[in-house]
C-alpha cells in the first residue's frame, strides 16, 4: 500500500474503514470470473448494506459472503480437475482476493477494520501493479485517494457510500476488461 493511503486509513471511522476496504475488494472482484461461472457484482450488497447501517449484523453477513465465495472455490477445484483449468477463482489471482476477504475482522472494531482497510488497499494495488502497472495501478492509486476522500468528507452519512460505489464499480470494469483481454490471450 502506498504512504498516501495509510495516513487517511489511520484517521477514518470505522464506517470509513469498512467501506475502504469493501471498495477496494470490490474493484477486485473480477479475479474471481464473471457469472455466470464467477461471483456477481452484487456479491458484496450484504456488506455495503452493513456498512450503511453502522456495523449491524456484520459478523453473519460477512460468513454469507465468506460462503458465497468458497462455494465459487469449490466449483473452480472440480472444473479444474475435470478439464484441466477453472475459472480465475481456482488461481493465484482469486487466491488474492480469497485472503482479502479472510483477512476481514468478524468483529466491528475501529482498529481491526483500519487494519483491514491497509491490506486491502496493499493486495489491490499490488494486483494492480502484477497486472500492468503503469496506468492500471496509477488508477488504481487515484481511486483509493478518491474513496478516502469521499469517506473523510462524509463519515457518518449513508449517502457518502455513494460515489464510493460509483468509484468502485468504474474501477471493477477496468479490472474486468484487463482480465477479459489476458484470458483471450490479447
Amino acid at each position: 500500500m502506498s504512504h498516501s493511503a495509510q495516513e487517511p486509513i489511520d484517521r477514518i471511522d470505522e464506517r470509513g474503514a469498512a467501506a475502504s476496504a469493501l471498495a477496494c475488494l470490490d474493484r477486485c472482484l473480477p479475479l474471481l470470473g464473471s457469472p455466470p461461472d464467477g461471483l456477481p457484482d452484487d456479491l458484496l450488497r450484504p456488506l455495503w448494506h452493513c456498512v450503511a447501517e453502522g456495523g449491524a449484523d456484520w459478523t453473519d453477513r460477512l460468513a454469507g459472503v465468506r460462503a458465497r465465495v468458497a462455494d465459487v472455490a469449490d466449483v473452480a477445484d472440480v472444473a479444474d480437475a475435470g478439464a484441466g483449468q477453472g475459472p480465475a477463482a481456482a488461481g493465484p489471482a482469486g487466491a488474492v482476493v480469497r485472503d482479502m476477504l479472510a483477512a476481514a475482522p468478524s468483529g466491528w472494531e475501529g482498529a481491526a477494520l483500519r487494519a483491514w482497510a491497509g491490506v486491502c488497499a496493499a493486495a489491490a494495488l499490488d494486483v494492480h501493479e502484477r497486472l500492468g502497472g503503469g496506468p492500471l495501478a496509477d488508477g488504481e492509486e487515484r481511486r483509493q485517494a478518491q474513496i478516502l476522500d469521499f469517506l473523510a468528507d462524509a463519515p457518518a452519512a449513508a449517502a457518502g457510500l455513494r460515489p464510493v460505489l460509483e468509484v468502485s464499480a468504474e474501477g471493477r470494469r477496468v479490472l474486468r476488461a484487463v482480465v477479459s483481454r489476458r484470458g483471450r490471450g490479447a
